[in-house]
């Protein structure tokens, strides 16, 4: 599509800027979510050999992301035979369905109010909303480090990985990166429930953001200049510190935004009741105050502006 792509992009971008994800508006990932959960009961079952359960964790795989991209696809053909208009119009609809840059701020500034208002049960609430792991028994401190995790991750999974396929494939491929992620983020664990089952979806996952983890912590060292932070501190934790995640991807961006703000991230945490170690990142030099989580917002949604331009400019030359 080339230069016709550019508005596109941006009208994608902007529509999340603007809409964010209602939780009354149908949408993409949680119709994924339910599709994982019905058919993941039916195929996943306890006691069966792990090379079958690895097997039927292939099937998931290809079943979710291929119903995902073809439906996308199918519906994109479909408004483009009918009217041109209405075909940009379902480009940019389902393009900004992929991004989530409004909808991390508001739930991430949902904590933030919790923990000023020293509200620790309610601000435990809100964060379970965005992690993985167990929060009921969290301190404030580990609170707002388990934010700035989030934030910083998701920067990469809900902001930057989604553009990054935007860019390269329209929303055809964006919506099946999305299904990946979301098959990760939903069976991709390594307890005995998922260990085999979800190993596949797992894998996957490491692979679809591998190029878009490395250009989400370039772009947070940028950020991070930009906004007066500088480049060097970021940038040195992101190479240094950005392998000791368990994740091959996550440590990257982590690490980046820890440098950035001068704090230490990471360590042990509880998921599904079962405690799982994990290597510091970054180092301890300033206390972390409920403040840097706004500050994170701010180099997350500087490090989105990055990435559009990055894709605006891309769009252009070819």
């Amino acid at each position: 599509m080339g230069v016709l792509a550019m508005p596109l992009l941006i009208s994608a971008y902007l529509a999340d800027i603007i809409f964010g994800d209602p939780e009354w508006l149908p949408h993409p990932v949680r119709g994924m979510g339910k599709l994982i959960n019905l058919l993941g009961k039916g195929l996943n079952k306890k006691g069966e050999f792990w090379i079958k359960k690895r097997i039927k964790g292939v099937l998931l795989a290809f079943v979710i992301t291929g119903i995902s991209a073809c439906s996308v696809y199918l519906l994109l053909e479909l408004s483009r035979r009918l009217n041109l208009f209405l075909y940009y119009l379902a480009w940019v609809c389902m393009g900004y369905t992929t991004i989530s840059i409004r909808d991390l701020e508001i739930k991430a500034r949902a904590i933030y109010k919790e923990l000023e208002r020293g509200e620790i049960f309610k601000a435990r609430k809100e964060l379970s909303r965005i992690v993985g792991r167990d929060t009921q028994d969290l301190s404030g401190d580990e609170i707002k480090r388990a934010t700035i995790e989030s934030i910083a991750e998701s920067t990469n999974d809900g902001i930057v990985a989604p553009l990054f396929y935007l860019i390269l494939g329209g929303p055809v491929l964006a919506v099946a990166y999305k299904a990946i992620n979301t098959l990760d983020s939903m069976v991709g664990y390594k307890n005995d429930e998922y260990l085999d089952f979800g190993w596949f979806s797992a894998r996957l996952d490491d692979v679809a953001n591998y190029i878009p983890a490395r250009i989400s912590g370039f772009l947070i060292s940028i950020s991070s200049f930009i906004l007066g932070k500088g480049f060097k501190d970021s940038f040195k934790t992101m190479f240094i510190d950005g392998k000791k995640h368990p994740s091959p991807n996550s440590g990257i961006s982590e690490a980046a935004m820890a440098g950035a703000l001068g704090i230490r991230l990471g360590g042990g945490a509880f998921y599904q009741g079962k405690f799982v170690e994990k290597r510091y990142i970054g180092e301890d030099r300033r206390k972390v105050d409920a403040f840097l989580i706004n500050e994170t917002l701010k180099i997350s949604f500087v490090t989105s502006v990055l990435m559009l331009i990055i894709g605006v400019l891309f769009k252009w030359l070819i």
